[in-house]
């Protein structure tokens, strides 16, 4: 499970002001705040599940009164429609967070699955899956994440964690 550390807390916090702007208008006109309501994540397609504890954090954000419950943790094979997590809140929240959530679980569980595939594909050999600094500025923490629960290793988090002479060095020299 991820630890939700402060640089998460402020790519959520980015996040939503992007998605929200000035407010949802149309939850605002349309959804009293005091609606409780339940949601489910619901998976669409076979994957593992990487980035759950950052979407909940999503709904957290916006209102701490919700309360969400894992039905599946991070690293777990999911199948179409097994239910991944329970939301139960505020209706406006739920709307509010709903696709700011998912963004962040699908693109995380997306990477966790592809590396799986990859991991699964050298099993037996000495080869080991690793990725790169190759991530959407701003979401290097959870994309490393989501390799790591799909079996793979990182290399370096950033131009300070080692040594790595590359043609455009030589050729600046």
């Amino acid at each position: 499970m991820i630890q939700i550390t402060p640089s998460i807390k402020s790519t959520v916090k980015r996040a939503l002001a992007e998605d929200l702007g000035h407010g949802d208008i149309t939850t605002d006109s349309l959804i009293s705040s005091d609606i409780r309501g339940m949601g489910m994540v619901v998976a669409k397609a076979a994957g593992i599940i990487a980035g759950l504890e950052v979407a909940l954090e999503v709904f957290r954000h916006i209102s701490p009164a919700m309360e969400s419950q894992v039905l599946i943790a991070d690293g777990l094979q999911v199948a179409p429609g097994d239910v991944v997590a329970e939301i139960e809140g505020s209706t406006a929240v739920i709307l509010k967070g709903e696709r700011v959530a998912l963004n962040f679980l699908q693109r995380l569980s997306g990477i966790a699955t592809e590396t799986s595939r990859y991991v699964k594909a050298v099993q037996g050999t000495k080869a080991r899956i690793v990725d790169t600094r190759k991530t959407v500025p701003g979401l290097r923490e959870l994309e490393k994440y989501a390799v790591r629960v799909g079996g793979g290793h990182n290399h370096r988090y950033n131009l300070a964690d080692g040594i790595l002479i590359k043609d455009n060095h030589i050729a600046a020299l």
